[in-house]
């Protein structure tokens, strides 16, 4: 076996990648054999082409964004998932066995992938800049009601409302409301992204350390 390298400074800065389905494939340093048994049987049950792709994806560039982190080849970076509900490994949230003090996370929707690593627990949502979440009376429902209402007041509320709901989606994902946020639009890809991060008590997030799979400026923006 390959000895562990040094444990890397879990206190730098989080780490977030944006691609489309078709650039993680193209990847030299990924492929789908990198994903573990458990992954594949689970591949087995998706029949749509597409989604199935996507699900590859996302899965094989949290690999390569645990790499970045941890200074780990892809190959042996790969994650586990233990849902928080029923305590099972194998679904639910994503984590990295041998690096407690990191967060995981991934996200994926109609040929677009994100995925983050970074000190604590962290949720990431995509989700193309054409999409438009509804109804409103389910979007009331799962967004700050008040929120959901100004952003209807504007000539259109589509962007918007995309943008609360990928916002929510990147908390949910995190595991709690009061986690710090970043979001941003990668206009290379039409795509709509935002990173929640739950820092460790003593060391405030580090949305400095974002950056894209392609060079870009992210600009940051509150809740």
């Amino acid at each position: 076996m390959t000895p562990l390298p040094p444990p890397r400074d879990e206190g730098a800065a989080t780490l977030a990648l944006v691609a489309t389905t078709a650039e993680v494939l193209a990847h030299p340093e990924l492929d789908e054999r990198l994903l573990a048994p458990w992954e594949r049987r689970r591949l087995a049950g998706i029949r749509v082409p597409g989604r199935r792709d996507d699900v590859v994806a996302a899965r094989l560039l949290l690999r390569l964004c645990a790499s970045r982190v941890t200074g780990r080849p892809p190959r042996e970076a790969g994650p586990a998932q233990r849902c928080p509900g029923c305590g099972q490994e194998g679904h639910g949230r994503p984590y990295l066995p041998d690096r407690p003090g990191l967060g995981a996370g991934f996200s994926h929707a109609d040929g677009l992938v994100a995925a983050a690593v970074g000190p604590g627990q962290v949720g990431i949502d995509v989700e193309p800049l054409t999409r438009r979440p509804g109804p409103l009376s389910v979007l009331r429902r799962l967004l700050p009601a008040a929120e959901v209402d100004a952003a209807c007041a504007r000539p259109d509320p589509g962007p918007a409302l995309l943008r609360l709901w990928v916002r929510r989606e990147a908390l949910f994902k995190a595991g709690r409301d009061d986690a710090r946020l970043t979001e941003w639009t990668d206009h290379r890809r039409a795509a709509v992204v935002a990173l929640a991060e739950c820092a460790p008590a003593d060391r405030p997030p580090a949305h400095t350390g974002i950056r894209l799979l392609s060079p870009g400026p992210v600009p940051p923006s509150g809740r």
